[in-house]
């Protein structure tokens, strides 16, 4: 994922009053580890990681936006219960 891309999806996005500035930050931290991982569509994530990209301090807080993101049909969220395999977001965007 090149800037160019991500400035495309965080365009699609900026006019839309249902966002807020948390709801932009976990959005940069997802867009931040596919440029990364050099993925488009599919990005692999933990919780951990997009809590400290995106400054979210609180559990609660990381998944009510995360779950806001999934309603709003902005990401796909494919989590994984197993400790050595990361869950994976689907951009929808």
């Amino acid at each position: 994922m090149t800037a160019k891309d991500i400035h495309n999806h965080l365009s699609k996005l900026e006019n839309d009053a249902r966002l807020n500035v948390w709801h932009f930050a976990l959005l940069t931290a997802i867009l931040t580890l596919a440029a990364r991982q050099k993925q488009s569509k599919t990005i692999n994530v933990s919780r951990r990681k997009l809590m400290a990209l995106s400054h979210i301090k609180t559990l609660p807080s990381y998944h009510k936006y995360l779950r806001e993101l999934q309603e709003l049909e902005i990401i796909k969220y494919i989590p994984s219960y197993h400790p050595g395999c990361k869950s994976e977001v689907e951009l929808l965007v």
